[in-house]
């Protein structure tokens, strides 16, 4: 680089890979050139948040992505969720589909909606789809499943019966067998499972149930929440966090500002 020309470097962040940390910035001062460090860290950090993430923890980062009304409605009382906002906060979950590695949802969305959960941006990569089926109860005529040998598609559940399995297998869907955790799929050990085949990130578009899951559990780095400026009402519309809930607002999530 000397010979280049260059005689500064100036890095925002270094690089928490142990096998890599700080070899090249050792070889640029060694060569006699300039090195300033930290330069803007915490935005460079923001700028790669899922490599950092997955770096440190072998885990994936995960994305709790869902549409609301100014009411906290995810769906009107009859179930009717189409559309609840408008083209442009579709099209940038379709931007975030192509950009993360996997979608996960519960096998309750793939009953109700019969979703294809693909990547419909022109030039776009589909995210490994991700079925968290506790009794493996998704349908064998599922989009999901009928499509899984041009998409890969993961079962994860609870069910022991391997026999059960075999269908799925020869539509093209893989299966993960995890441990049960108060009735449903462990997801710490789930995103352990798939933090061992490479997968870095997943965006999170279960309903109400699997949300609140998945925030209990902990395995949740981000929530991206599109509010729509309308009013759906009705005391027993679905809503984005289901489950139990917390007793008491001091025991509330926290959420903090990401930019």
């Amino acid at each position: 680089m000397r010979e280049a020309g260059i005689g500064r470097v100036v890095v925002g962040s270094g690089d928490p890979n142990p096998l890599v940390a700080g070899k090249g910035i050792r070889i640029l001062k060694e060569a006699g050139i300039e090195v300033t460090e930290h330069v803007l860290e915490e935005e460079c950090r923001r700028l790669n948040e899922v490599f950092f993430h997955y770096i440190k923890t072998k885990r994936p980062f995960v994305v709790m992505k869902y549409a609301m009304t100014m009411d906290g409605k995810i769906a009107a009382y009859t179930g009717a969720s189409r559309w609840v906002t408008g083209e442009e906060a579709r099209a940038h979950v379709q931007q975030q589909r192509n950009r993360l590695t996997a979608i996960m949802v519960g096998v309750g969305t793939v009953l109700a909606d019969d979703p294809m959960l693909t990547c419909r941006m022109e030039g776009g990569r589909n995210p490994v789809r991700i079925i968290c089926d506790t009794g493996l109860r998704t349908p064998l005529t599922a989009k999901v499943v009928a499509t899984a040998p041009e998409v890969p598609t993961i079962l994860a559940t609870c069910c022991p019966d391997r026999d059960r399995y075999r269908p799925y297998e020869a539509a093209g869907c893989r299966i993960l067998h995890v441990p049960e955790k108060e009735g449903h799929v462990d997801l710490k050990t789930l995103m352990e499972v798939l933090g061992q085949e490479s997968i870095d990130s997943i965006l999170l578009e279960g309903g109400g149930t699997l949300n609140w899951s998945a925030l209990e559990a902990g395995i949740v780095q981000k929530v991206q929440a599109y509010i729509a400026p309308k009013l759906f009402g009705g005391r027993d519309a679905r809503t984005p966090v289901e489950g139990t809930g917390v007793p008491d607002p001091g025991a509330a999530f926290g959420l903090k500002t990401a930019f």
